[in-house]
C-alpha cells in the first residue's frame, strides 16, 4: 500500500463525511486527486481507520433507493453469470451505456436477485464468483 503525503492525506480527510466515513462517490474522487488506483482505496481506508460507505448499488450504506427498472434490469442481466451475479464496474457502465444515474442502477439492483461482486474499490469480492471466472 501506498503511504500517503501530507498533501494525499488532507485531499482524504477533507472528503470524509460528517461521521467521519468516506462515501463510495467520495473514494473515487480521492482516489484521483491523490493519483491511486480506486482499488487502492480500500487498503488506505482500512490503514487509517476510515470506513467506505454509502456503496452507490446497494451493497453497504444507507442510500435509499427507489423502485426497479426493468429496462437497466434486462440490461444488467446480459451480463449476469450463473448465480445473477454482475460486476461493480459493468453495472457502472450499464448506467452510462443506458444514460441512468447510478442510483437508478442501484435502485434495480437493491431490488432485484441481482448480487454485485468485485467492488471497484477493493471493498469486496465474491469467492464463489471466483470459482466460475476461472473455469
Amino acid at each position: 500500500m501506498k503511504k500517503l503525503d501530507d498533501t494525499q492525506m488532507d485531499l482524504l480527510m477533507t472528503n470524509l463525511d460528517e461521521d467521519g466515513k468516506l462515501s463510495c462517490l467520495k473514494a473515487f474522487k480521492v482516489a484521483r486527486l491523490i493519483g491511486v488506483k480506486p482499488k487502492e482505496m480500500d487498503a488506505i481506508t482500512k490503514s487509517l481507520n476510515i470506513k467506505i460507505t454509502n456503496c452507490e448499488l446497494g451493497v453497504f450504506g444507507k442510500l435509499r433507493f427507489t423502485d426497479l427498472d426493468d429496462n437497466i434490469y434486462n440490461k444488467l442481466s446480459e451480463n449476469f453469470n450463473q448465480n445473477k451475479k454482475v460486476e461493480c464496474e459493468v453495472a457502472w457502465h450499464a448506467a452510462r451505456e443506458k444514460g441512468a444515474s447510478l442510483k437508478k442502477v442501484g435502485s434495480t439492483i437493491n431490488n432485484s436477485d441481482i448480487k454485485v461482486t468485485h467492488c471497484q474499490l477493493g471493498c469486496f469480492y465474491d469467492e464463489e464468483y471466483e470459482k466460475y471466472d476461472d473455469a
